[in-house]
C-alpha cells in the first residue's frame, strides 16, 4: 500500500495554551489511531488476533479519554472527553499523519502498530518524571499497557518479516510508506519546547534516540530494511490533515452529532 500526501487545509488558529495542545496531540493520536484498529474487529487473520487488536484498541481510546479528559479541564472552556471527540472539526485535530492513514492490510497495521507502539511506551516512561503530577500518574498506570502493545507488534512484525517470501514482501512494502510519516512524532516546536523546559514533556530528540534503538532492533530481527532517508510528512500537529481523517470522522461522530446531549 503506498500511503497518500497529505491534502492541503487552511491554516489552523495560533494555540493560545501549550499544555492544552499538547494534551489534545497525546489524546487524538491515540483516539484516531484506536478507531484504525477498531477497524479489524471481526476482521483479523485468526480468531486470537482479532480479540488481541479490538483490545489493544479499546486501550488507546482509554487512554485518549484521560488525555481529552485532562486537555478539557485544562482548557477551561466546559469541554469533557466527549465533546473534544465528537464535536471538533478537522482542522482541530491535532494527530500525526501516521495515525490516520486508512488501515491497509494486516501487515501494514501491524508495522504501523509498532511504530507507533515504541513511541508510545518510551514516551511514557520519560513522563513518568512529568513536573504535571497528573501526567506522571496517568503515564505511570498507562505504560504496563503500553509495554505489552510494544511487544505484541514488535513480535508480530518479526514473525511477518523473517516469516514467508509474501509476509516479508508485504510488511517491507508497508515499512517503506510508513517511514516518512514517523518523523512526526518526534518534531519538536514551540509547544513542545515551553513545556519542555517546564519538566512537563521531556526532549523529543531524547524520545527520538531511545526509539530508533528499540525499532532498529527489531526490525534487524525481522530482517527488514530501514528505508533510505525520506522527505519527512508533518502538519498534523497544526490541524494540517488527510483526506483519510475527514472520513473516518464523518462515521466516528455521526451518532454523537445526529443525538446531541444523548446519554447512554
Amino acid at each position: 500500500m503506498t500511503a497518500p500526501a497529505p491534502s492541503i487545509n487552511p491554516p489552523p488558529r495560533e494555540p493560545a495554551n501549550a499544555l492544552f495542545e499538547y494534551l489534545l496531540r497525546l489524546g487524538d493520536d491515540r483516539l484516531v489511531l484506536g478507531h484504525r484498529l477498531s477497524e479489524w474487529c471481526g476482521h483479523g487473520p485468526i480468531l486470537e488476533e482479532d480479540i488481541a487488536l479490538s483490545n489493544i484498541a479499546l486501550d488507546l481510546l482509554g487512554q485518549a479519554t484521560i488525555y481529552l479528559k485532562m486537555a478539557g479541564e485544562v482548557e477551561g472552556k466546559g469541554r469533557d472527553e466527549d465533546a473534544l471527540a465528537f464535536f471538533r472539526e478537522v482542522v482541530d485535530f491535532r494527530n500525526a499523519h501516521l495515525c490516520e492513514l486508512p488501515r491497509g492490510d494486516f501487515g501494514f497495521t501491524i508495522v504501523r502498530q509498532f511504530l507507533f507502539d515504541a513511541y508510545d511506551a518510551i514516551l511514557l516512561e520519560f513522563l513518568l518524571k512529568s513536573t504535571h503530577e497528573e501526567l506522571a500518574a496517568f503515564a505511570s498506570k498507562a505504560i504496563k499497557e503500553a509495554r505489552y502493545h510494544v511487544r505484541h507488534s514488535g513480535e508480530w512484525v518479526i514473525k511477518l518479516g523473517d516469516g514467508t517470501t509474501e509476509s516479508h514482501r508485504r510488511a517491507q512494502a508497508a515499512l517503506d510508506a510508513l517511514w516518512k510519516y514517523t518523523p512526526e512524532l518526534f518534531t519538536c516546536d514551540a509547544i513542545d519546547a515551553e513545556l519542555e523546559a517546564r519538566g512537563i514533556a521531556p526532549d523529543q530528540a531524547l524520545v527520538q534516540a531511545k526509539w530508533n534503538e528499540v525499532v532498529r532492533d527489531v526490525l534487524a530481527r525481522a530482517t527488514l530494511t530501514v528505508p533510505e532517508k525520506a522527505v519527512a510528512t508533518r502538519g498534523g500537529r497544526q490541524g494540517r490533515h488527510t483526506e483519510h481523517l475527514g472520513l473516518m470522522l464523518a462515521e466516528m461522530q455521526s451518532t454523537a452529532r445526529a443525538h446531541p446531549g444523548a446519554k447512554w
